[in-house]
């Protein structure tokens, strides 16, 4: 299988999920005492938490959309490339790069990390 094809495997579900904002279904693809970590913001650890600040993300923007560019694959470890729309409640849209590495336990997510500068989505 290539990287392209693990990553739609293994996080398609999740990045749909993100794109319709359910915060619910998302950390279903977390451990329970996960770690969860955005950008420069410090990190959230457990599923409750990570929903609550999940959920609040979301309330700051009106939808968003994800396409992987490139996709690696090491032992347990994922990593994706790619590229985020995101859609500001006044209606206009900014395109971000962004890199997540998932570091598995079994089938879910044990630590997510995104690394990206999200400061241009709340730039006037």
């Amino acid at each position: 299988m290539t990287a392209s094809a693990a990553a739609s495997r293994e996080t398609g579900g999740l990045f749909a999920a993100i794109d319709r904002k359910d915060a619910a279904a998302f950390v279903g693809y977390l451990t329970d005492d996960a770690v969860f970590r955005f950008g420069s913001a410090p990190a959230v650890q457990g599923k409750s938490s990570i929903q609550t600040a999940v959920d609040d993300f979301f309330g700051t923007i009106a939808g968003c959309s994800h396409t992987i560019q490139k996709a690696i694959q090491s032992g347990s470890t994922l990593v994706c490339e790619g590229d985020v729309t995101y859609t500001r409640h006044n209606g206009t849209e900014i395109t971000l790069p962004f890199t997540d590495v998932f570091e598995y336990d079994g089938d879910l997510i044990a630590h997510y990390k995104i690394y990206m500068d999200i400061s241009p989505l709340y730039a006037e």
